[in-house]
């Protein structure tokens, strides 16, 4: 392990990439999501994806040099064409909008169509959460989890995240994968070649394993069953139905030769002030939050995230040597073909 500064790491993350064909502002969005994730603790969402959305631009399955574009307004909602590039900078696009409208509307919803994998959802909502407003995040992915009833992968991973803002205080940061475990899990099981648990996984064939390279082209588990598999379905209607991106059985998997992603997000903004009242919004989150730490143990969502990247800011990230050495090379001009992790 090696310890880098957010800077550093952020340095060799954009190189990492822009050495691929992504343009200096596509590079540098990706890179700060990717390394605030790596920075509080969401290794499987952080700086070991570079190497993944380096190789999809150098394919083509990425445009490098998209630029996100509003196509859509009305009212309280918006929609962000991400014309085939990495997701954050559309990402950032739409929740500038969707602020601005909160706070004229009182609530905002902003799609984003022909996007690409979207990161740690929560990441996106810390502007919403700093402008005081109430923010929820949903993304679709490539196939992953069965429906129900079914044995091959249909729904995405299809993640939900939400922030509720509080005075002083660290947002509450509720950010969930609907499978039992997060695909990016399974990737680092895979680079290390370590089995998987059973019950994390299904193959091509429907079949339970422990293979993670397996699991990566098979199905992953919904969480809670059927309730999961219908979250999932809510997330397809809400990321894809209503921004005209393609569902998560029409994306090739990432880890495979395939299409190019047209993954669908989907933003909504809501100002606590258009309801009870900002006073009164603040005032009960903090009666509930007390009560929940009444009870020794309860821990808050979100607070080991901001706990570790305050960590990080003052001493830095340990990073494995492997994947320093990747990034490395990566931002060298060099590249190994990765075919399935």
């Amino acid at each position: 392990m090696t310890k880098l500064s957010i800077d550093d790491l952020t340095h060799l993350t954009v190189q990492a990439l822009r050495h691929a064909g992504a343009s200096k502002a596509m590079a540098l969005a990706a890179a700060n999501a990717l390394v605030v994730a790596e920075s509080q603790g969401l290794a499987t969402h952080g700086v070991s994806r570079a190497a993944l959305y380096a190789q999809h631009v150098r394919e083509g399955r990425v445009d490098g040099k998209a630029k996100p574009k509003v196509i859509k307004r009305k009212g309280a909602t918006c929609l962000v064409d991400a014309r085939g590039g990495l997701a954050y900078e559309a990402s950032a696009v739409a929740v500038t909008e969707a602020i601005a409208r909160a706070k004229r509307y009182g609530v905002a919803f902003s799609g984003i169509t022909n996007s690409h994998h979207f990161g740690a959802a929560g990441y996106h909502l810390a502007p919403i959460a700093e402008a005081g407003l109430i923010g929820l995040a949903f993304t679709n992915s490539p196939s992953a989890i069965n429906a129900w009833g079914g044995r091959r992968a249909f729904y995405g991973t299809n993640p939900i995240a939400a922030t509720f803002p509080r005075r002083g205080e660290a947002p509450l940061i509720i950010d969930l994968s609907l499978t039992e475990v997060v695909r990016g899990k399974i990737m680092l099981y895979a680079k290390e070649n370590k089995p998987i648990p059973v019950g994390w996984a299904l193959d091509r064939e429907g079949r339970p394993t422990t293979d993670a390279q397996a699991a990566l082209t098979g199905s992953l588990a919904a969480i809670g069953g059927l309730k999961g598999t219908m979250l999932a379905l809510l997330v397809e209607l809400l990321c894809c139905a209503l921004t005209g991106a393609a569902f998560s059985f029409e994306n090739d998997s990432y880890f495979e030769a395939g299409n190019k992603p047209r993954i669908g997000h989907a933003l909504l903004a809501v100002d606590p002030a258009a309801l009870a009242g900002s006073d009164s919004y603040f005032s009960r989150i903090e009666v509930l939050i007390g009560r929940m730490l009444d009870e020794e143990g309860v821990r808050l969502p979100g607070a080991r995230r901001h706990d570790a990247f305050k960590q990080a800011r003052e001493h830095g990230i340990e990073v494995p040597q492997t994947l320093l050495d990747e990034l490395r090379t990566l931002g060298a001009g060099q590249h190994r073909v990765r075919s399935s992790a």
